[in-house]
């Protein structure tokens, strides 16, 4: 981190921090009593982050009942947010009391009529907006080398790895004049890394929950966001039992509402669990625990990952 992205931290308590090769976080107390969440690029990533499209982000009020979709201002080589919350929904998953799943709950829902008004803005033919990040490092990896990709497709084999990057391309193509269309015929804004760790629930009662927004925008499919936020909850679930998600799960679809496609929903919640098997893989190094990944996600294309989707939810 560079001496210049500590300038709005001077004299402020550090709540926490941590990062990887890709990326970096502090979260400080802010004097309003509110929380600053500095991101910025980890030591293997050479470029500052930017968040060029977050002018298109809405504003939503709070009788909405949506998360504040919380846009940053540039500080050093990161960005800056500023929330009411000093932990990710994330953290509060790890958390076993009843108080902290509804916590959890109450800020998907939040999350799910957010992502619904983002999805609504068209992305204007004058910003040029491709994939997300996340899936172009999917494609290099896939076109690369390396002991997660060779023992990968050993397992896989190269039809699935066919099938997962031609999803990839139906939700966000690589080339983006030729987005797929929307049902309503148009590319729309998508965030790019809806996350339960982007996700912050507020840590007292008057403030209201926020979505880290800003550098991960993107265009395509809604149903990208959806599956990125619902493949974390099913690897949760396979990762850390007793965690059963699909009461999760219910909550964000149907606070998003009706719409989504459930096979590309379900389809690109594989795409998140792969790419997170791979940005492990890239920016930590190999582990044997990724062996059981590379069984877990083969599983998860077969069943184009329908478990993400409760049934009776579309």
């Amino acid at each position: 981190m560079t001496s210049g992205a500590l300038a709005y931290a001077d004299g402020l308590d550090l709540v926490a921090e941590y990062g990887t090769g890709l990326s970096a976080t502090r979260i400080h107390r802010a004097p309003d009593g509110g929380f600053l969440w500095w991101q910025g690029p980890g030591p293997q990533v050479p470029e500052p982050l930017t968040a060029p499209a977050a002018h298109l982000v809405p504003r939503l009020p709070p009788e909405s009942g949506a998360a504040v979709l919380a846009v940053p201002e540039r500080a050093g080589d990161g960005l800056l947010h500023r929330v009411s919350g000093s932990a990710s929904a994330a953290a509060w998953l790890r958390d076993f009391r009843p108080q902290a799943r509804a916590l959890v709950a109450h800020s998907l829902a939040s999350a799910g009529r957010s992502l619904r008004a983002l999805h609504a803005v068209p992305v204007p033919d004058d910003v040029a907006l491709g994939p997300p990040p996340g899936l172009t490092r999917l494609r290099a990896w896939a076109d690369g080398s390396g002991e997660l990709r060779r023992r990968t497709l050993a397992s896989w084999g190269p039809e699935r790895l066919e099938r997962l990057l031609g999803w990839a391309d139906q939700a966000a193509p690589a080339s983006a004049p030729a987005a797929a269309p929307t049902p309503a015929g148009a590319r729309v804004l998508v965030h790019g890394w809806a996350s339960v760790g982007a996700l912050v629930p507020p840590l007292g009662r008057g403030g209201r929950v926020a979505l880290l927004t800003g550098e991960d925008l993107a265009a395509g499919r809604p149903e990208l966001d959806l599956g990125w936020l619902l493949g974390e909850l099913v690897e949760l679930a396979w990762a850390a039992p007793p965690h059963d998600c699909a009461d999760l799960q219910r909550v964000l679809l149907e606070a998003y509402g009706p719409g989504p496609d459930p096979v590309l929903v379900g389809r690109s919640a594989v795409l998140r669990v792969v790419t997170h098997m791979q940005d492990f893989a890239t920016y930590r190094g190999w582990d044997d625990e990724l062996l059981g990944y590379i069984a877990f996600t083969a599983e998860l294309i077969d069943e184009e990952g329908r478990r993400a989707v409760p049934q009776g939810v579309s």
